[in-house]
């Protein structure tokens, strides 16, 4: 069974919600022309984002993080949504001699030596690059859903980060089921590795399958508290840009 036919199904309102989620985009895109992004994941929330994006010519850019641990899959789609919908999803990585020094400072699993050493490597590999993403940015794009975590319950549509910038979430009030009713409507490039029970999906050393009935990011840091499970870029407090 692949991931369309165990999550999507057809609820009541999914129409008003896709064109509820498209008049955000829409808005965002009008209020920061040239300064908005959609900082993708690469998830199947961030893969609708970017269909919507692109099927409706909205002048939003793409960026990704690539933190030098992650799946082949997740890379593998990255180029085949470039090639799907003819646009450039911009790469930004962490600066190379800082990531070889961590590891050779804390080993290659320094992560799964406690949440300090885990949050140090997200900081190098996620935080500071993406404060690179958004330099010059007054608009940012997230697939983040109330219904991800516990701790994205409150998850509003559109707020602000410590930058001032506008962060918008337009898929916050979406289902697991309409994100996945969206993929197979439209045939949205996805990861392979939701076929195999990898509903969130991060760097490969971090992230694993779940069993059924397991929450959403339960293969998140799987051998932390679940009080500990944000690597940082949806909270509140991100680093400045350093140059490349």
């Amino acid at each position: 069974m692949n991931a369309i036919d165990l999550h999507a199904r057809a609820t009541p309102g999914f129409d008003q919600r896709v064109a509820a989620a498209l008049g955000r985009l829409a808005a965002a895109a009008a209020a920061h022309p040239g300064r908005i992004v959609q900082a993708t994941s690469l998830g199947a929330e961030d893969m609708v984002i970017t269909d919507l994006i692109a099927r409706h010519r909205l002048p939003i850019a793409l960026a990704t993080l690539d933190t030098g641990r992650l799946h082949g899959e997740t890379l593998a789609l990255a180029d085949a949504a470039e090639r799907r919908y003819g646009i450039a999803i911009e790469r930004f990585a962490p600066p190379a001699e800082a990531a070889l020094q961590f590891v050779r400072q804390h080993g290659e699993l320094a992560m799964r030596q406690g949440v300090a050493l885990r949050k140090a490597c997200c900081a190098l590999r996620k935080l500071e690059p993406l404060a690179r993403l958004l330099a010059g940015r007054t608009a940012w794009v997230t697939g983040l859903r109330r219904g991800q975590s516990d701790a994205r319950a409150e998850v509003p549509f559109e707020d602000a980060d410590d930058a001032g910038r506008a962060k918008l979430n337009p898929l916050a009030d979406w289902s697991l089921a309409d994100v996945w009713h969206y993929v197979a409507q439209h045939g949205v490039p996805y990861n392979a590795l939701h076929d195999r029970f990898f509903p969130s999906i991060g760097c490969e050393p971090c992230t694993r399958a779940v069993a059924v009935g397991e929450d959403f990011r339960a293969g998140r840091w799987w051998w932390e508290a679940e009080s500990a499970k944000e690597c940082g870029l949806h909270m509140s407090t991100l680093p400045e840009a350093v140059n490349p």
